[in-house]
């Protein structure tokens, strides 16, 4: 028998932030595609819409007026997904398998830039920098409402994604619950520190506890380069394709040095870092296919901002046990109008891909950080 080639033989990974495994088949990146193609997205935007509902000083399509912006900008969305309390009581369950229950909340739009044309990857570091602050506002503010247990921020790029304008922006979500995945990778995160011996030179959690996210970005920084996942690096942060990897291209983003819970732990130059190396992953995003690049980012970290003592120090609390990281989940696979799709087997088995993340990290790698549009 052959030995096992994990570039040619299909095997599953296991997920353990979310107990859950991936089928990689490697050997089918050679079959044919005559399926769906997607439009490329558009290059040519211009620097201001009259038309666009986010652009400085434009009309909302629910009547309301945009301030004149010059930097970030945020607002309640006009179509929130979730409404403020008081809501009402949901009835009795017909039968104990039809069960709901009311959840209320707010959903916020921020607006990275007033220019329609600009994206994460073409912003300067400088407002890059502007947008992680103003997170951190809508995280706080949000996060210390009375009844809201959880807060969600991430960004919808691309029509295919279903952003529904090209307008530089994200949302922030603020709910009474902690949705399903990210309750899933705290308990993963919990399970971890409370069964796991500590390992030497590796950082630690909450009470010099082992955390699952530190233990796994210290191994990844200690694998060889061309055999391995990261992708880029800097002082504080590392940008990786996870072991366990389900997009294409997915690459999670996540502090390397120490164990960091949430925005508000972070120093100025832990800011800046983070900053920086999120605009350079989205630059090489852009630069794969050279297209403005589709995807879903969404930020993990604790579900809430902690409270301060009488001194102002923000208090250690169960919740630290998060470890902040960003996920980036783009769709497309082959080319700017080839993209993945969630199929038969992954909608009624579990999730599926041909491209390994080492070969996935390598063709990220090789990507320039100077903008192609730029170039």
């Amino acid at each position: 028998m052959e030995p096992f080639d994990p570039t040619t033989h299909p095997h599953r990974r296991y997920n353990p932030l979310t107990d859950t495994h991936v089928l990689v088949s490697p050997h089918r990146n050679k079959r044919p595609w005559l399926g769906q193609t997607e439009p490329t997205e558009p290059s040519n935007l211009p620097q201001y819409d009259p038309a666009c509902y986010l652009c400085p000083g434009n009309t909302r399509a629910g009547g309301k007026v945009n301030e004149t912006y010059t930097s970030t900008m945020a607002f309640e969305n006009d179509y929130a997904a979730v409404l403020p309390p008081p809501g009402p009581v949901t009835p009795p369950a017909a039968h104990p398998l039809l069960t709901a229950e009311p959840i209320q909340g707010g959903c916020d739009v921020v607006c990275f830039h007033p220019r329609h044309d600009l994206s994460l990857p073409t912003l300067s570091l400088s407002d890059v920098e502007n947008i992680v602050d103003e997170w951190t506002r809508v995280y706080v503010r949000r996060g210390t409402e009375p009844g809201i247990k959880y807060v969600q921020i991430f960004e919808n790029k691309g029509a295919m994604m279903g952003c529904s304008n090209p307008h530089p922006h994200s949302q922030v979500w603020s709910l009474s619950t902690v949705p399903t995945l990210p309750a899933k990778e705290l308990a993963s995160l919990r399970n971890y520190a409370s069964t796991t011996d500590v390992r030497s030179g590796v950082p630690t959690g909450p009470d010099g506890h082992a955390c699952l996210l530190c233990e796994y970005v210290h191994h990844e920084l200690s694998v060889p380069e061309e055999e391995g996942r990261v992708v880029i690096t800097n002082e504080h942060f590392v940008a990786l394709v996870p072991w366990w990897a389900y997009w294409p291209f997915e690459i999670m983003v996540l502090p390397h040095k120490r164990h960091i819970s949430s925005f508000v732990h972070f120093t100025v130059d832990e800011k800046h870092a983070f900053a920086d190396i999120m605009s350079r992953v989205t630059k090489r995003y852009d630069n794969i296919f050279s297209c403005s690049f589709a995807y879903a980012m969404g930020v993990h970290q604790r579900p809430l901002p902690p409270r301060r003592d009488v001194d102002g120090i923000y208090v250690q609390d169960a919740d630290d046990i998060a470890h902040l990281h960003v996920h980036f989940e783009p769709p497309l696979l082959r080319s700017t109008s080839v993209r993945k799709f969630l199929a038969g087997f992954e909608v009624m088995a579990e999730p599926q891909r041909d491209l390994t993340a080492e070969q996935a990290a390598k063709r990220l790698r090789n990507c320039s950080e100077v903008h192609y549009l730029q170039a």
